[in-house]
């Protein structure tokens, strides 16, 4: 499994992976009808009528994609079960470099994998790492860069939290708690605290300075897949797993003094993979965006709960990753069909719409 850990405005650019690829274009358009219909977990029928063209081009990865992550505007950088970290052109269709030194599965970006080990790459740089962190006794499963890159925290199903100077790759903190399985982790801006979730259903705060427990939030019914801070650091969201309608949530909580529930948000069928902060432009109220193994990405009004919209990826398989690519664009990992370019359409509303996969 790769991880991959990169952040739009937060991390440097240069600390990514891949070796050169020149031969990566458009394949072909294809259009697509599809209606669907299903009943919500609170009785409501939705369906959805959906016409979709969008552009092939040529697979970034030859097997499952577990993560994407958004470089820039125009660049993206991905892992998965082939072992090759992949920085990819989503404007134009073309592999810019491709990065392989783990011997196992990518989970994270900067990279951590399923052999242990996290790596950082330069996108500017020759095709193997940068440097490598070891010290974990199983998968590294969360990755998290301050927002000066100056330090890396690392967690894995070893229950341990590390704690990393990036520029000597030097182990300077860490902290264990039992039954504590990470499954992300994610700095706060412009702080000291890192978000992590975990498979004993429960959310840490923690402070780096020591790398201290700070806080625990209210214990969930169901293992926390996933954890995303806003850009202003006020608030969080995370992920359950689940099936059938059972748990299959996003929560939205306040990461400032009360740190209180603030909302829920519930309609997928099963485990909710990943979940994003949509930039303000897209709508007149703040929105977030889920996606889920029932192959389906959904919009959500942040301060209701309510779904205002839902698309079903036919043929992906479970999603497992989604990243904001531009102020319009999102992208999402599946296990089946590769990375998909998700465009917000307000045509007819807020809606989203399939415009090219890779």
């Amino acid at each position: 499994m790769l991880l991959l850990r990169c952040q739009l405005k937060r991390a440097l650019p240069q600390k990514v992976l891949c070796e050169f690829c020149a031969v990566m274009g458009k394949l072909q358009s294809k259009l697509k009808h599809s209606t669907y219909k299903y009943s919500r977990p609170d009785g409501i029928i939705e369906e959805r009528i959906q016409t979709k063209a969008f552009q092939e081009y040529s697979p970034a990865h030859v097997d499952t994609v577990s993560v994407v992550a958004a470089l820039n505007s125009d660049l993206c950088v991905s892992g998965g079960k082939d072992k090759a970290v992949v920085v990819y052109n989503w404007k134009t269709g073309n592999v810019v470099k491709r990065f392989r030194g783990h011997d196992r599965e990518i989970t994270k970006f900067f990279s951590g994998s399923r052999d242990k080990t996290v790596m950082m790459w330069d996108l500017h740089g020759p095709s193997q790492p940068r440097q490598q962190f070891s010290g974990h006794a199983m998968v590294v499963t969360g990755l998290a860069v301050n927002p000066d890159s100056s330090q890396l925290c690392t967690g894995s199903r070893d229950n341990t939290l590390l704690l990393w100077d990036v520029g000597t790759g030097q182990c300077v903190e860490k902290a264990s708690v039992s039954r504590n399985l990470v499954t992300h982790l994610c700095w706060v801006p412009r702080e000291p605290y890192i978000l992590q979730t975990s498979e004993d259903k429960t959310i840490r705060l923690w402070d780096s300075r020591g790398l201290q427990v700070a806080h625990i939030f209210p214990i969930k019914q169901h293992i926390q897949t996933y954890c995303e801070v806003s850009e202003d650091g006020n608030r969080c969201i995370s992920c359950s797993s689940g099936f059938g309608g059972e748990g299959c949530e996003a929560t939205l909580w306040d990461l400032r003094q009360t740190r209180n529930r603030i909302c829920e948000y519930k309609g997928h069928f099963q485990t909710v993979a990943s979940c994003v902060f949509l930039p303000r432009a897209l709508a007149l109220m703040p929105v977030i965006a889920t996606s889920s193994h029932d192959c389906k990405v959904k919009v959500w009004n942040q301060d209701t709960g309510a779904c205002l919209f839902t698309l079903c990826l036919d043929g992906s398989g479970p999603l497992t990753s989604l990243a904001i690519g531009d102020t319009i664009s999102l992208l999402c990992a599946s296990f089946s069909r590769g990375i998909h370019l998700l465009r917000v359409d307000h045509s007819q509303g807020l809606q989203l719409r399939e415009v090219a996969a890779f």
